[in-house]
Formats: C-alpha cells, sequence, structure tokens
C-alpha cells in the first residue's frame, strides 16, 4: 500500500532539515521579489516619478507573484517542491538583472516589466507549503509551515541590505549578487532537498485541480482571512519606506527608512512560526482573532501618525508581530480542514489571496495621500474597517484542530 499524509512520524524522520532548506530557499526568492521596494527612492529621484507610478511599480511584482501561486501550488501537487523550487529560482535571475538594467538606464517602464517577471520569485511560497506539510503529521503541520513561513526574512534581508550594498560595491553588483545566491540556492536545492515519503504525486490536471479548490468553502474562508493578515505584511513591507521618508521627512533618511522596514519585517517573520505553534496547541481559530484584533489596534493607532519615535516603532512591531501570529494560524487552520490531495492548489489560491492583499494597499495608500495635510489616514482607515470585518467572519467559522498522536 501507498503510504499516505498520515504515517506515523518515525517515517518522516529528517523533516526538520528539509524544511529549514526550503526556508532557505524561500528566503532568497523573497529577496529577489522584494529587491525593488528598497531603492524605490532612488528610482523616484532618479526617474522623476509620482505617487501613481510609485505605487505601480511597487505593487507589479506583488501582483504576478500573487497570481502566480495559484499554478504554481497546483504544479507542486504533480511535479515536487524539490522540482519547483528549482525551477522558481531560476526563473527568477532573468529578472533580477532586467530590474538591474532598468534602473542603470532610467527606464521606469522596463522597470514596470522586470517587476512583472521578477513577481515569479514571489510564487516561492506556494511551493513550500504543500511540501513542508508532507513531512510532519497533522497535529504539527502548524509548527512546519510557521517554520518554512520564517523564509519571508528575505524580505527583512532585502529592506535591510539592498540599500546598503547599493551604495557600498554598486547597483548593479548588487543585483548580480542576487543572482548568484539564486543560482547557489537552486544547486542547493537540487542536490539535497528531497520529497517527503508521504508525498504522491497528484496526476489530476491542473485546471480542473484549481477549480476543485475554488468550490471548497474553506478555500474562500482562509483567503480573506489571509489577504488581511498576510497582505497587510506585504503591503508595509513594500510601502513602509515610502511612508516614512513621506510623514518623517526631517527624522528619517533611506537608509534608515530600511532599517525600519527591516525590523518590521523581522518581527513578523519571529511571531509567524510563534503563531503556527500556538495554534496547535489552542486551535487556529483563537489564534487568528487575536492576530486581527491586533492589527485592527495598531492600524488604527498609526493612522493617527504619532512621533516618530519609540511609540511610533513599538506599534509598527506590534503590527507585523500580530500579522506574523496570523500568518502562522491561518495556514494551520488551512491543513487539517484541507483533502490531502488538494493541499496544493488550496495552498495555491490562499497564498494568491494573501498576495492580492498585498496588492491593492499601496494602489490605495498612493490614491488616497492627501498632500494637504500630509497623510495617509484614508487609507489607513480603510485597513481598520477591513480588520474588523475579517475579526466578524473569523469569529463565525468552526476551527479545525487536528487530534494530537499520545
Amino acid at each position: 500500500m501507498k503510504p499516505s499524509v498520515t504515517l506515523d512520524e518515525p517515517a518522516l524522520t529528517g523533516g526538520f532539515v528539509q524544511v529549514i532548506l526550503a526556508t532557505l530557499a524561500s528566503t532568497a526568492g523573497f529577496w529577489a521579489w522584494m529587491s525593488i521596494a528598497p531603492l524605490q527612492n532612488i528610482y523616484a529621484r532618479g526617474m522623476g516619478l509620482d505617487q501613481g507610478q510609485i505605487s505601480l511599480m511597487l505593487a507589479t511584482p506583488v501582483l504576478v507573484g500573487s497570481l502566480g501561486r495559484i499554478l504554481v501550488g497546483a504544479m507542486t501537487d504533480r511535479f515536487g517542491g524539490r522540482r519547483m523550487f528549482t525551477l522558481v529560482l531560476l526563473a527568477s535571475v532573468p529578472a533580477v538583472l532586467l530590474v538591474a538594467l532598468a534602473g542603470s538606464i532610467g527606464s521606469f517602464w522596463l522597470l514596470v516589466v522586470a517587476g512583472f517577471f521578477l513577481g515569479v520569485a514571489g510564487t516561492i511560497f506556494a511551493v513550500g507549503i504543500p511540501f513542508s506539510s508532507a513531512w510532519f503529521p497533522p497535529a504539527r503541520r502548524g509548527f512546519a509551515n510557521g517554520i518554512f513561513g520564517m523564509g519571508m526574512i528575505g524580505t527583512a534581508v532585502s529592506a535591510f541590505a539592498t540599500p546598503r550594498l547599493a551604495t557600498s560595491i554598486g547597483y548593479v553588483q548588487t543585483h548580480v549578487l542576487i543572482v548568484v545566491v539564486l543560482v547557489v540556492m537552486a544547486a542547493l536545492v537540487w542536490f539535497f532537498l528531497r520529497e517527503s515519503p508521504a508525498w504522491q504525486s497528484s496526476r489530476q490536471p491542473l485546471v480542473p485541480k484549481v477549480t476543485g479548490a475554488l468550490k471548497l468553502a474553506v478555500t474562500w474562508q482562509m483567503s480573506f482571512l489571509y489577504a488581511i493578515v498576510f497582505g497587510g505584511f506585504v503591503a508595509f513591507s513594500t510601502y513602509l519606506p515610502k511612508y516614512l521618508l513621506t510623514i518623517y521627512p526631517d527624522e528619517v533618511d533611506a537608509v534608515g527608512a530600511g532599517t525600519r522596514t527591516a525590523l518590521f519585517a523581522a518581527a513578523a517573520v519571529i511571531a509567524r512560526p510563534l503563531g503556527g505553534v500556538l495554534a496547535d496547541r489552542f486551535g487556529a481559530k483563537v489564534i487568528s482573532l487575536i492576530s486581527l484584533a491586533g492589527i485592527v489596534a495598531s492600524a488604527y493607532v498609526v493612522g493617527q501618525q504619532p512621533p516618530e519615535g519609540v511609540l511610533t516603532g513599538a506599534v509598527f512591531l506590534l503590527m507585523a508581530g500580530t500579522m506574523g501570529l496570523g500568518m502562522g494560524a491561518v495556514f494551520a487552520w488551512v491543513g487539517p480542514s484541507t483533502p490531502p490531495d488538494k493541499v496544493g492548489a488550496v495552498t495555491g489560491v490562499v497564498a494568491a489571496a494573501g498576495g492580492l492583499g498585498g496588492y491593492f494597499p499601496p494602489l490605495v495608500m498612493g490614491a488616497t495621500y492627501d498632500a494637504s495635510t500630509n497623510s495617509y489616514a484614508l487609507g489607513l482607515w480603510l485597513l481598520v474597517l477591513v480588520g474588523a470585518g475579517a475579526l466578524v467572519v473569523g469569529g463565525m467559522l468552526r476551527d479545525a484542530r487536528p487530534a494530537r498522536r499520545k
């Protein structure tokens, strides 16, 4: 008889090491995916960009990286994590080089096109969730997915390192370095990553598989919640430098904005596995509701535009932490609620929804910015309202807590 995803833990020996390697691959992908945002101030000055153009430049990689997760998640069910990790990493290389070319010649529209293809790197998340889930029994998948989710530390790496590298070694050289990291990581994945013995290739055609996932109520429920928690994280990770430089121009410079964004991302990364572990223990619903309540409260405070300093930093860290908890909890909710043969497809759709949740806020922030008062208050109030709506919806859903082994 072929093994199933409910195999006993001894048969899944080595899963932690495999998930760590997948996490490193995701880190490289996220660094590439978010490589435009940390240098947005350079692009804005060099190309004379307005608020709308900056928002479009930042949102394009997020859009493609989000929608592409649907296809990549379904393909992971068919081809496995080892092949798909390698494919996504190598397919991101030309996009990074195109970003370097666009920035070198000062072409805004080429940069947008490059950002479109750069979205491929963002699809890497949809590979890792089904891969990691297959390495652990249901009662520990919140932990597994939380560990893999720490790969989004690539966002913090990009925010912290990219502007500093561009200053120290040069703009083009920085992007070449990112390419080297992608290629090296692809080689490590190809030679050392292996599929879980519990994983079985799904031979179902991709289109019916995706449509089947879309027919499940859990897909839409989790998509809505993840669009808030992960979408908020992506939106602030890309737009926070612009926000800080606009609202606090006398207190924050480009490097300082990058550092604050890196700390924001790091806080979410640290909280994500904690959210998964707590969801395994107390239930994904409870932790998700705590996360949403924290997002609503912190977004309200940020909307008041307090003076830049300890309070502002603490509130942004609180927001990032609660988003991280929610990311871990929502995917801990997905696993036990989804048929095993549809985990990849459902994961792809939910991950896409999360990315789309990060696509629209930068556009909304740019469109609702009030230059007369130097305020993004309207955009932040919209986050408060949407988060409150998600809190109500989440409270109405049924929890899914897999039985723990004795």
